[in-house]
């Protein structure tokens, strides 16, 4: 395997996670000819692709090749937002946003793999039945009001994984206990919040930004994290949910639902892989 292109000359082709089998791979490779893997690689919606020897992992034994394509970028990210820069622990409280979507439902297994207890922050009934089947503990409706709800019954949490902004920022901020974090992963609300830091001097909390390319970071930051999130997926503790499955042809009406907002779970571009 070689490391692909990561410029944007044309032709340029989208996607980024994939399942495959690998069908060549040089001899110096820890990689073999006929091995399945998963891979966060540039251009990925083809038949064939060149994959980054780096962020190529083993496909878990027990994952189908659906699995493999929801399973790399979501869950480092979780990783890396919980444990390499909130440090979450056992038995800590942990506050899920957004937890419904994908990087949502990965951080809900990822928090309960790390022993966290787990609350999901979700905007209706069905959404919070897919967070719950993803391993929370108990949810929230994210209706107006909901922190003062929260407040109200006394209840605050340790960490909060946010990849929505906008006013739920805002918010959880309020729910965080003494010594609390904010983890910041993204701003799927379309809206990046303006936050009060009063509120982290005055209750000793921290906001902190994490994008999951902080594995680099640290030596062996990708392997080890690619290993131990192999380790978990086998034994069953990790499992994306998988929402719409497309047929290649149909890759449009794949990207309309993400851009329109209709996408519960991962949403996985089928390929033949022969």
């Amino acid at each position: 395997m070689e490391s692909s292109r990561s410029d944007n000359r044309l032709p340029f082709t989208l996607g980024w996670e994939a399942s495959g089998v690998v069908i060549q791979a040089p001899h110096e490779s820890k990689f073999a000819v006929g091995q399945t893997v998963v891979s966060l690689s540039f251009g990925v919606y083809a038949e064939r692709f060149v994959a980054n020897p780096l962020l190529t992992f083993p496909l878990p034994k027990n994952f189908s090749h659906e699995e493999g394509a929801a399973f790399p970028l979501n869950y480092l990210t979780a990783l890396a937002g919980l444990d390499f820069r909130g440090a979450l622990r056992r038995d800590e409280s942990l506050l899920v946003l957004g937890a419904s979507g994908g990087v949502g439902s990965a951080a809900i297994q990822v928090g309960k793999a790390l022993g966290a207890s787990v609350t999901a922050l979700v905007s209706n009934e069905s959404k919070a039945v897919l967070a719950m089947e993803a391993g929370a503990d108990d949810f929230v409706l994210s209706d107006p009001g909901w922190n003062e709800t929260l407040k109200s019954q006394r209840r605050t949490f340790d960490m909060v994984f946010d990849p929505v902004g906008g006013d739920l920022s805002e918010n959880a901020l309020r729910t965080l206990s003494s010594r609390g974090r904010l983890i910041v992963i993204g701003f799927a609300s379309g809206r990046i919040p303006t936050l009060a830091l009063n509120r982290l001097l005055l209750r000793n909390t921290d906001v902190r930004g994490c994008s999951w390319s902080v594995l680099s970071e640290r030596a062996g930051g990708f392997e080890s994290a690619g290993t131990q999130l192999g380790q978990w997926a086998e034994a069953g503790a990790i499992v994306p949910k998988i929402g719409e499955k497309y047929a290649f042809e149909n890759l449009m009406d794949a990207l309309s639902a993400l851009d329109e907002r209709r996408a519960i779970g991962k949403q996985v571009l089928l390929a033949d892989i022969r």
